[in-house]
């Protein structure tokens, strides 16, 4: 909740690049976007959280998670197919944010059960545009499954 009792939106962010971490933060601030933003920094890392494991086994589960494929330990389309395999996960919606422009890459994610693909874009406003598109469809207008 914030400070007006409103339900912050659960966001779980899957980056390991430090500088796009830092541009979707100030994205979710410029655009006045309450949320609670959990990062994992690399594929193995999320799936650990996600399935709340060790340390993590008391985690909120997300309401939606932004997926890079371009990971170190294990890559976005393997934490994809990882999620969409796990009825537990299975739910909640993974747009991939990735810099892949690649057609493999798209086709995959969807096969793989993307609930979007978008390509990042190289500067704060573009980004902020896709994060305000975010919250709009997504937070207000899309009816969320509840996580837990």
């Amino acid at each position: 909740m914030d400070k007006h009792g409103l339900e912050l939106a659960k966001i779980f962010l899957v980056e390991d690049n430090k500088g796009d971490v830092r541009l979707v933060e100030e994205a979710l601030k410029e655009c006045k976007f309450a949320n609670k933003l959990t990062l994992a920094r690399d594929g193995e890392e999320a799936l650990i959280m996600l399935k709340r494991q060790g340390q993590y086994a008391t985690m909120t589960l997300p309401d939606i998670i932004l997926l890079d494929l371009n990971l170190p330990k294990k890559d976005g389309r393997e934490v994809l197919e990882e999620i969409k395999k796990d009825p537990v996960l299975r739910e909640i919606p993974v747009i991939v944010l990735t810099s892949s422009k690649i057609e493999a890459d798209v086709h995959h994610s969807y096969t793989n059960h993307a609930n979007c693909y978008i390509v990042k874009p190289v500067d704060l406003q573009a980004l902020i545009t896709i994060v305000n598109s975010i919250k709009n469809f997504w937070f207000s207008i899309v009816k969320l499954p509840t996580q837990e």
